[in-house]
């Protein structure tokens, strides 16, 4: 993923690219020269970022604008998964929801199933024979520490891209692919805001990661090959212990929280 000459332009493709973790890969992205593909649902957004990539960066830009939980909008994106060379693919687009299990719309529920771990499967098929075919290709799918642990169907969700890209990367690898889980704690980006969900009520300040430097070990391992990339030394000390937590300890909290949202 180096910057190449201009004959030997490489694409990736960025889902949610517009904000948060999503921006920040595109334009670490762009910075090693890499022309970009990026998706996300708000068309205005989508075209200011993809014009200031362009301006600042000197790459091409193109804009895909789809909910990629609609199956013929996320069939677009396969498509040009598939239609032309992709080296790197980030499936990065998400949403979590506030309420418990039992008081969130079952089809919410659905929808955020299909975003985390649907849409990173079926995007991922579309890239894969294009980049088996050059033996070259990376793949990063933006999972959660929260995956390691018993907490919400978000959390579930999470744990499928941990899973698969664990098992996918040692079959893949020897074909010339990476792919890698990204499983970052606490990002301060718009996540938790469109959420309706004040920061200070999720975690103490010390547990915040900035999205500049957790994008750049991420792609860091990734150039090493690494399955999972979990940023910082207190996160990678908190993924070795979260399993072995018991799971009247894990929710407890979570549980404290949303509970008095019920009162």
């Amino acid at each position: 993923m180096t910057e190449l000459p201009d004959a030997d332009r490489l694409t990736a493709l960025v889902t949610g690219a517009t904000a948060g973790i999503g921006a920040e890969f595109a334009r670490q992205l762009a910075d090693r020269g890499l022309d970009l593909v990026l998706v996300a649902r708000d068309e205005c957004r989508l075209r200011a970022s993809a014009a200031q990539l362009a301006e600042r960066y000197a790459v091409d830009v193109q804009v895909l604008v789809a909910d990629l939980t609609v199956p013929q909008e996320r069939a677009a994106v396969e498509a040009r998964l598939a239609s032309a060379p992709i080296q790197v693919l980030v499936n990065n687009a998400g949403f979590g929801l506030p309420l418990d299990f039992d008081l969130n719309p079952v089809d919410d529920e659905v929808r955020q199933l299909d975003l985390l771990a649907t849409v990173p499967l079926r995007l991922t098929h579309a890239v894969l024979p294009q980049m088996i075919a050059r033996r070259s290709g990376t793949v990063i799918t933006v999972a959660s520490l929260a995956g390691y642990a018993p907490l919400t169907t978000y959390s579930a969700a999470k744990a499928w891209a941990v899973v698969f890209s664990r098992w996918a990367n040692a079959y893949y690898r020897p074909a010339g692919v990476t792919i890698t889980a990204l499983a970052p704690g606490f990002v301060r980006t718009e996540f938790h805001e469109r959420m309706g969900i004040a920061r200070e009520s999720m975690a103490p300040r010390w547990l915040w990661l900035e999205v500049e430097p957790l994008v750049r070990a991420a792609l860091r391992d990734a150039d090493r090959g690494r399955a999972v990339s979990i940023p910082s030394l207190r996160y990678k000390l908190l993924s070795l212990v979260m399993g072995a937590i018991p799971m009247r300890l894990v929710t407890a909290n979570a549980r404290r929280t949303r509970w008095a949202r019920r009162r």
